[in-house]
């Protein structure tokens, strides 16, 4: 039995036969063809002259019953800004009804009660699933740092004769089955210039570079096809080089995708993405009463549909911002991350931007609320970041900095260093460092406090966050942004700050701080400029060990930091050894 006879006998065992041209128009197949297929499947035995299915038939079908169903819903689901620092994507409302739910109910209508919902970010928000609708939450810890892959990894074993299915998805019509013969995998009909599949004359979906179909997501394996991807999936998730991939990489196998592909008409399954495309489906969902939306409505005395073209933003180490149109004009809008609340002071935030407003030195700040740390600032046309391996850059940028810092500007307020070693150390909840000498480390950093101090100049307003990412460069033009952490402290610490957040060696050091120092730096200034690199060092370590019992992780940087406490404190006392 081919596969168009199969999709007819499906259709067959869905209700009454209506004719050849009913079924024409519900397989998409010609007439031609569906006729061919009556004729088959009547003459093996399976179904009878009036279209009803013989037990032979009957018996087919009862062997090919999809069995289970896993739900992607592990993600941040970032492009949903700012609506996913609230709600994860598989509990928006579309017409009063959660995607999530009516997903469950759309598979429950075809027998399948078996469902596996593999969750990770606001994970706790989908517990109320389990006694709902009786489904199995399996938590994917790596969500932070890894695509789906990893997700669809976690629940490997139930591949077979299983629905894999994003949980993003409003379906206007049940897109699952009682009856499945063969593997597939859903595309519009209508192309995507980000689609890197393509449906050809076999009905097969093969790669290309762009303007495929649209690639919606859902998928059903048999049970041999489950097997095979269950094996794929494992071994690719073993290479580290695939942590940002999505779990279709699995599907590939010899210049194709291992299932068929299933066609359906464009607007059938709607994928969610943006908070636009929300405000579309439905523009009264109760999601786009958000905090942030609302606040950029106050400050601009603006309707939510004045404001368009939001997209995300990379997400930063501490927060999440976005871009956004209101009026023809383009602003970011800064949303703190998770625990950030404990780690800074708004309103010790917002004096800063009162000290150095109309000074040319930040980004144009429209609004910040020092409660909740939201942000609106204009956005900088054709900017670009500082590249810490351009000299020219790291030059241009020592000069500015060197420049605000002799404005010897004060606010109310201090950065101390070892204050927030101790404050991040404490906000472990007396859980023990990843590190097996931290004790010892720690000891030999606060052994550096009595020199730092002695050469210290006069604290003056230091940005603290001075690192190449936040210095925006437009022709001539530079800003420093992101003033988090700024207070009174030596402005000395800015280059450390800059050299360890660059991930420089030693000589990349000496080279930046030459720039700083252009007539030249003195031996006990750049000696305790290398205690800046040890302490900032184990200070960033101390709060990467915070943000990771958050969930959160920065890899290389997280592990660099840590050495820079080690090793400038070696070099620091060699060099201090050779001067005495």
């Amino acid at each position: 039995m081919n596969r168009q006879e199969q999709d007819i006998l499906n259709i067959l065992a869905g209700g009454t036969f209506s004719g050849q041209r009913e079924l024409a128009e519900e397989s998409g197949y010609s007439l031609g063809v569906v006729n061919r297929c009556l004729r088959s499947l009547t003459e093996t035995g399976y179904v009878r002259a009036d279209g009803t299915l013989t037990q032979n038939g009957q018996a087919l079908l009862a062997e090919n019953r999809p069995q289970r169903a896993v739900i992607l819903a592990a993600g941040f689901g970032m492009r949903m800004v700012p609506i996913n620092t609230e709600t994860p994507k598989g509990l928006l409302q579309v017409h009063g009804e959660r995607l999530m739910d009516r997903l469950i109910r759309q598979l429950h209508q075809a027998g399948i009660r078996d469902i596996r919902v593999v969750v990770g970010f606001l994970k706790e928000q989908y517990e109320y699933l389990i006694d709902e609708f009786g489904v199995e939450l399996v938590v994917n810890p790596d969500y932070a740092r890894k695509n789906n892959l990893h997700s669809v990894d976690r629940v490997r074993s139930a591949l077979s004769d299983c629905y894999v299915v994003p949980c993003d998805l409003y379906c206007t019509e049940n897109p699952f089955r009682t009856h499945e013969f063969y593997s597939w995998y859903m595309v519009s009909e209508a192309p995507a210039p980000d689609s890197t599949v393509r449906v050809n004359r076999k009905q097969a979906l093969i790669p290309v570079s762009e303007n495929g179909n649209r690639m919606i997501g859902i998928c059903y394996l048999t049970a041999d096809d489950g097997r095979k991807v269950s094996e794929k999936v494992h071994a690719l998730c073993l290479d580290s080089r695939m942590d940002g991939a999505f779990w279709e990489e699995a599907l590939y196998a010899e210049g194709k995708m291992l299932p068929a592909a299933r066609v359906v008409p464009e607007g059938q399954v709607v994928e969610i993405n943006t908070y636009e495309q929300l405000r579309e489906l439905d523009g009264d969902s109760d999601q786009l009463q958000n905090d942030a939306i609302g606040t950029i409505c106050r400050v601009f005395d603006a309707s939510p549909r004045d404001i368009t073209h939001i997209t995300v933003l990379k997400k930063g180490m501490t927060n999440r911002s976005f871009l956004f149109t209101c009026r023809g004009k383009q602003y970011i809008m800064r949303i703190p991350g998770e625990g950030t609340d404990r780690l800074i002071d708004r309103r010790q935030e917002a004096a800063v931007y009162g000290a150095i407003r109309d000074l040319s030195l930040c980004d144009d700040v429209y609004y910040i609320d020092p409660a909740n740390g939201y942000k609106i600032t204009a956005f900088l046309e054709n900017a670009r970041v500082c590249d810490p391996e351009n000299p020219n850059d790291v030059r241009r940028c020592m000069a500015f900095l060197r420049k605000f810092h002799e404005r010897r500007l004060h606010v109310g307020h201090s950065f101390d260093i070892f204050g927030q070693i101790e404050f991040y150390e404490q906000l472990w909840k007396g859980n023990p460092s990843v590190y097996a000498d931290y004790r010892r480390t720690k000891e030999q950093i606060l052994s550096l406090r009595p020199y730092m101090e002695a050469h210290a100049g006069e604290k003056v307003l230091t940005h603290i966050d001075a690192v190449p990412d936040n210095f925006l460069l437009t022709g001539d033009d530079i800003r420093l942004i992101d003033w988090e952490y700024a207070g009174e402290q030596d402005p000395h610490v800015d280059i450390a700050m800059f050299a360890i957040y660059a991930l420089y060696d030693r000589a990349q050091i000496d080279t930046l701080i030459d720039a700083y120092f252009p007539e030249g730096c003195p031996g006990e200034t750049r000696l305790k400029i290398y205690c800046y690199v040890a302490a900032c060092g184990l200070l960033w370590s101390n709060w990467c060990e915070y943000k990771r019992q958050l969930g959160v992780e920065f890899g290389e940087y997280s592990l660099r930091q840590y050495r820079y406490a080690k090793e400038f404190y070696r070099i620091f006392r060699a060099e201090e050894g050779e001067k005495a």
